[in-house]
């Protein structure tokens, strides 16, 4: 008990004084989680939109591959990517194998189809309510996903948010194409992984700290500003 005392001791005392190595780590975890999430966003969210708006052959298998893929196994995801982007797949003559770059890819892997499944689950209702109007208003396919995708921006910052929540905590795919390798692409979650593993609880704990700190921040943060920019009923 005593260890684990001094461990949480130690773990307050690299965050107070600003530790370099875990500013470092904190710094390049919030560059690719934030990078995977926009890139997820900016695919997800229209690809959202429109499996909510429109009817065509095919929709109803989009829709269970998306809720399907909701549940992808990081492991695999990372598999999958490596195979890819190793210098004998398709995509090795790049050269981006353990480096953020391939850990934003896995990222964006795993938190696109929930980006979209979760958009669409909500912008079907927005629909249902809009549909008559728009069609009256002669919108076109581009401009009722505008019009949804902004009267719905509030709602829809939660699916954003459990995007960022899936990348910030994701191990094992970043750890494969990652690499784990020190001050290039050793984040967060990886680092606690290794550390636990050595012993070295203080940085363990310091960066777990962190993490669940960001996580209540975020999340208050948005339903702060959820409250306070939405319109105002009567």
């Amino acid at each position: 008990m005593w260890e684990i005392f001094q461990s949480l001791s130690l773990a307050v005392d690299l965050i107070a004084r600003l530790d370099r190595e875990l500013v470092g780590i904190i710094l390049l975890s919030l560059r690719v989680s934030l990078s995977a999430v926009l890139i997820a966003a900016a695919i997800g969210l229209p690809l959202g939109a429109a499996l909510a708006l429109f009817r065509f052959p095919g929709r109803r298998i989009l829709v269970v591959l998306t809720n399907a893929l909701m549940g992808l196994p990081p492991v695999v995801v990372g598999l999958i990517v490596f195979l890819l982007l190793s210098r004998s797949g398709p995509l090795g003559v790049l050269g981006l194998l353990f480096t953020p770059a391939a850990m934003i890819i896995a990222q964006v892997v795993l938190v696109t189809p929930i980006i979209a499944a979760l958009s669409r689950q909500m912008l079907e209702s927005e629909w249902a309510v809009y549909e008559e109007q728009l069609r009256s208003l002669g919108a076109g396919p581009a401009r009722a996903i505008r019009t949804l995708l902004w009267d719905g921006r509030y709602a829809l910052l939660t699916t954003v948010l459990a995007g960022f929540g899936r990348a910030s905590a994701e191990v094992g795919a970043v750890m494969i194409v990652g690499g784990n390798i020190e001050q290039v692409t050793r984040v967060m979650t990886t680092t606690i992984a290794l550390e636990t593993s050595k012993g070295n609880l203080p940085l363990a704990l310091a960066l777990g700290f962190v993490l669940l700190t960001l996580a209540l921040v975020v999340n208050g943060a948005a339903a702060a500003m959820g409250s306070a920019l939405a319109p105002k009923r009567p």
